[in-house]
């Protein structure tokens, strides 16, 4: 580059400008922006703008889409527990002796009557005793 300086007596000296020297063993690489005119870089600005608007768009779509699947899931959770809870209650309640009992009668069942059962003793089977109830649950 040239420069002009004003020298001591009015007139104009021309001085060649230096550049720096680069490190010894390193290239100088210039930037591609540095060549571009400015609708070049204009045009590729908007559209590097463009393309991160798209990214994040995208980017916001699979989130949305991913937390409607998880409500979802959580809703599906929610319903099976209660389905659960409605099944343990019913199990509980058909395993009491009085819904028991009730049913049975409902068939026309009865109770046994102690004088009418038989008891029959078999040769090397041992029983639950002779009557003892402390073995019954």
């Amino acid at each position: 580059m040239n420069r002009q300086k004003m020298g001591q007596n009015g007139s104009r000296q021309r001085t060649i400008a230096r550049r720096s020297p680069a490190l010894p063993g390193r290239r100088r690489f210039f930037p591609l922006f540095t060549r571009m005119g400015p609708v070049a870089l204009s045009i590729c600005s908007v559209l590097l703008i463009s393309f991160m608007a798209i990214l994040y768009l995208s980017q916001l779509g699979q989130a949305v889409t991913t937390n409607q699947q998880i409500q979802n899931l959580r809703n599906q959770q929610t319903e099976l527990q209660r389905q659960n809870n409605d099944l343990t209650n019913t199990v509980a309640q058909e395993q009491s002796p009085a819904y028991i009992a009730a049913h049975a009668s409902a068939m026309g069942l009865q109770p046994a009557n102690p004088a009418n059962v038989q008891v029959v003793n078999l040769p090397g089977v041992q029983g639950q005793g002779n009557g003892d109830q402390s073995n019954q649950p």
